[in-house]
């Protein structure tokens, strides 16, 4: 025989089903802030792993530095400088491309005259010996020969470096992209694009190309892209 009175019971189950809905708002209702806030710093994770290679690779290099001090040998370009969407290229089939569909890999970039004189030939032989010395990981350098003149490639530059775009650009849309220094023009310099097309490094005139070599390891060291 029930020991429970009929309030007992009535109190019990009106508390059991107050319990039940609040579970039920609770499931089905607006999320807590605490779960919104969650769910926004997951995007804002998502969308910094996805910007991240590039980011670390400069972190890396230009903040964090080397044991004694040393930095890099190349000149850092701030801000960055994307490679102009009104650019134009022309290669030796005569068809025009816009520079940045060259975008994906690392692009070392040197600018002459078609007739390269020994300084032009210079910055093309370390290029090649940079992209070279890179083992494996050369396949994700592209080296370019922007042409400023329509002046005839030598027969003999072209056949040393086959793997090099040489390719007819505008001088005057160059030097507004390339900078140079204060004594120096963009011919004078080699410079580095990155594979989401930022120009970031400008190398100094008469370089040393075993310090080129230096900042371009570095680099695709620490970025997995490209």
């Amino acid at each position: 025989m029930s020991t429970h009175s009929p309030d007992t019971t009535h109190n019990a189950q009106k508390a059991h089903t107050t319990q039940d809905l609040r579970n039920a708002a609770q499931q089905g209702g607006p999320q807590p802030k605490g779960s919104w806030r969650r769910g926004r710093w997951m995007l804002f994770l998502i969308a910094l792993i996805c910007g991240a290679p590039i980011a670390l690779s400069y972190f890396t290099y230009y903040v964090v530095k080397p044991k004694g001090g040393s930095t890099s040998y190349g000149t850092l370009i701030e801000p960055q400088r994307p490679i102009p969407s009104a650019l134009t290229v022309t290669g030796d089939d005569g068809r025009a491309v816009p520079l940045d569909s060259l975008r994906g890999r690392w692009l070392m970039i040197s600018v002459d005259g078609g007739a390269c004189d020994e300084a032009c030939v210079h910055k093309l032989y370390f290029m090649r010996q940079v992209r070279a010395t890179q083992g494996a990981e050369r396949e994700r350098v592209l080296t370019l020969w922007l042409r400023t003149d329509d002046a005839n490639v030598p027969a003999v530059v072209k056949s040393a470096y086959p793997d090099t775009r040489m390719l007819r650009a505008d001088p005057a849309a160059v030097a507004a992209w390339l900078p140079a220094t204060g004594t120096t023009h963009d011919t004078d310099h080699i410079y580095l694009v990155d594979p989401n097309g930022n120009l970031m490094m400008r190398f100094p005139d008469h370089p040393d190309p075993s310090k080129i070599k230096q900042d371009v390891t570095k680099l695709l060291k620490w970025s997995s892209i490209g």
